[in-house]
């Protein structure tokens, strides 16, 4: 059983739920589906030219502070960025490109820690490439592959797949049909992964 991560490297919400998704996961034996896409393409589509936390000022200040308390609470390093949201288009075409290398879990982690633990720009070339340490092959080669038109295309095909399943914000997650949106509903979403899990499974019959 797969569940489907969709996310966005500026998303606030996002990043505790990057940081502890895998282990959750990996407590009912499901497999994760690393979807990033730009939400600021979703945004545009509802009208917003800019993150609703930023239109909003009262709702952004007390979205801040919810998400000390989340990070807190998780024992999650926090530093307020001081440019929100980021320009995550690269880190995005690197995630989409090699969803299924065995170190993109760790590269995601690193940039959302780049962000949101360490304040760096992670538009930077530079900034990714510390972060593709990770990866243990060549950091050039990965950044070269990440923007070629093929990669370029595969990020927006899959920003207009997560339109096409109803996704209005980050995190969300699905589970086949199901959808799930927040980081406070990443349980739920595991819990429903497993369960249907446990359904698919039939009890051997000797008859």
């Amino acid at each position: 059983m797969k569940i489907e991560f969709w996310f966005d490297f500026a998303s606030t919400y996002s990043y505790p739920t990057a940081m502890r998704i895998e282990s959750l996961a990996a407590s009912q034996n499901l497999e994760i589906v690393w979807r990033p896409f730009m939400l600021g393409a979703i945004f545009n589509r509802q009208g917003w030219n800019d993150s609703p936390f930023n239109i909003y000022s009262v709702k952004g200040e007390y979205m801040w502070r919810d998400l000390n308390r989340v990070c807190d609470d998780l024992q999650i390093p926090f530093f307020r960025p001081k440019i929100f949201p980021q320009n995550g288009l690269l880190p995005s075409r690197v995630a989409t490109t090699f969803s299924e290398a065995p170190w993109v879990s760790s590269f995601i982690r690193s940039v959302y820690s780049a962000n949101f633990e360490h304040n760096q720009d992670i538009s930077s070339p530079e900034v990714i490439e510390s972060c593709l340490n990770c990866s243990g092959e060549d950091v050039a080669s990965i950044i070269k592959k990440a923007n070629t038109e093929e990669s370029k295309d595969r990020l927006r095909k899959q920003t207009e797949d997560a339109g096409k399943k109803g996704i209005f914000g980050a995190p969300s997650f699905c589970v086949g049909k199901e959808l799930f949106w927040g980081n406070d509903r990443l349980e739920r979403a595991i819990q429903w992964a497993a369960d249907k899990k446990a359904q698919s499974i039939k009890p051997y019959s000797r008859d």
